[in-house]
């Protein structure tokens, strides 16, 4: 299905949230920890803090890396954390690119929802609280989950070249016709974002 590449699909949660930290440094959010599906083993992984360097590793060796709002939010909330530079990592945000057909933001509950007939297991504030709780191991298990459904979003996307969301404004099920294998090729010339690379 990925035109044998690489692909990672990859989630964090934050040690801490928005009335906190001021917007603007959003590394200052901190990692509690990160969730991956790598297509080179087949596996889902999560990485607390402290093992960010095995992150890293897979990192460097990815062809795609799949989020959703991956670069307005987990990006630079990661990118001053590892030593490379994640601005040479290619990246494909479901958000932004559901933005660029309809104009407007869309969350990934409303995704799930109306392409998957599935739903997110709770919300970023309910992962705040796990960590907060030390309640390590259902906080990887909301974080993994929330990887489990980009991922399906994305193979949904890559096979159909279309996605669903379930808009509150009038409560009915929207397609939107989007095509993820240019990312794959790399014969799209996706607009280069912007991290920050360094803590200091």
């Amino acid at each position: 299905m990925y035109q044998g590449k690489r692909v990672i699909v990859l989630d964090i949660e934050t040690q801490k949230g928005f009335h906190e930290v001021d917007r603007s440094k959003l590394h200052q959010l901190k990692i509690s920890v990160v969730g991956i599906y790598d297509s080179y083993d087949d596996q889902y992984l999560c990485f607390e803090e402290h093992q960010l360097g095995q992150l890293e590793a897979r990192l460097k060796l990815c062809d795609l890396l799949v989020g959703f709002n991956i670069n307005g939010f987990d990006m630079k909330v990661l990118g001053p954390h590892l030593l490379m530079d994640v601005r040479k990592i290619r990246v494909l945000d479901i958000m932004d690119e559901i933005a660029k057909v309809r104009g407007h933001r869309v969350s990934l509950q409303s995704v799930a929802q109306a392409t998957l007939n599935d739903q997110k297991s709770g919300s970023g504030w309910d992962a705040i609280q796990l960590y907060k709780d030390g309640r390590m191991e259902d906080l990887k298990r909301y974080c993994l989950d929330d990887v489990r459904i980009t991922r399906k979003a994305f193979d949904y996307g890559l096979e159909h070249k279309k996605l669903l969301f379930f808009s509150n404004r009038d409560f009915t099920n929207h397609e939107v016709a989007i095509d993820f294998s240019p990312h794959l090729t790399g014969s799209d010339e996706a607009d280069e974002a912007v991290f920050p690379t360094s803590l200091f």
